[in-house]
C-alpha cells in the first residue's frame, strides 16, 4: 500500500484558494506555535499575542484571497515577517518597545529540559535560564531582537535578515555584539551561569 505525502505549503495554500477550509486549518496548525511564540516573546503579554496572532492570520487570509501573495516556497517567514510588523505597528501605537521580562510564567528555555534531569539540576538550570533572561532583556535592542529571533523563535540568520530587512552580516554583527555584551555583563556583575 503507497503512503500519501503531505502537502507542502504551496498545495495547501492552492486548496485553499479553491475552497477547501480544512488545508487553510492544517497550514495554520503546522505553524501557529512558531508564529505565535515569536508574537509572545515581542510582546510579553498573553492576550495582546493572541489578538496580534488573530489579527496576523486575518491579515494572511485577506492576502490570500485576494491573489496578493506572491508564492515563493516560504509561507512561513512570510506569515512571520507579517506578525512581526504587527508587532512593531502595535508598538509604535503604543510608544514603547518590546522587552523580554526574565518573571514570565512562560518560557521557551522550558521545552528545552530533560526529563531525566533530577530535581536539583532543573532548579540549577532554571536558575541560570533566568540569569540569561535578564542579561538579554538588558541588550540593545536591535541585538536583543536578533537574540529572540535566532534562539526563541529559531529563525535562521538568512531569515532575521529579511524579516527585520537588514543584511545578513548586519544581523550576524548583532548577534556577535548581543553575545560580547552579556560575557561583559557576566564578569562585571561576577554572575555564575553553572
Amino acid at each position: 500500500m503507497q503512503q500519501v505525502k503531505p502537502l507542502n505549503d504551496r498545495e495547501l495554500i492552492s486548496c485553499y484558494l479553491r475552497g477547501e477550509e480544512r488545508a487553510f486549518e492544517e497550514l495554520l496548525g503546522r505553524h501557529k506555535n512558531k508564529i505565535y511564540t515569536s508574537i509572545y516573546l515581542f510582546v510579553k503579554d498573553q492576550s495582546l499575542a493572541e489578538d496580534i496572532f488573530q489579527d496576523t492570520f486575518i491579515k494572511i487570509i485577506d492576502t490570500l484571497r485576494q491573489g496578493k501573495y506572491n508564492e515563493e516556497g516560504k509561507f512561513l517567514q512570510w506569515a512571520l515577517r507579517i506578525s512581526y510588523n504587527m508587532c512593531v505597528d502595535h508598538f509604535r501605537r503604543v510608544k514603547r518597545k518590546p522587552t523580554v521580562s526574565p518573571t514570565e510564567e512562560f518560557d521557551i528555555f522550558d521545552v528545552l529540559s530533560s526529563p531525566e534531569l533530577n530535581a536539583e539540576a532543573r532548579i540549577m538550570k532554571s536558575q541560570t535560564h533566568q540569569k540569561v533572561r535578564k542579561l538579554v532583556d538588558m541588550l540593545p535592542p536591535e541585538q536583543r531582537e536578533v537574540v529572540i529571533l535566532r534562539h526563541y523563535a529559531e529563525l535562521s540568520f538568512k531569515e532575521i535578515a529579511s524579516l527585520t530587512r537588514v543584511s545578513i552580516n548586519t544581523a550576524l554583527g548583532r548577534m556577535r555584539y548581543a553575545l560580547i555584551n552579556i560575557r561583559k555583563m557576566v564578569q562585571e556583575r561576577q554572575i555564575s551561569l553553572q
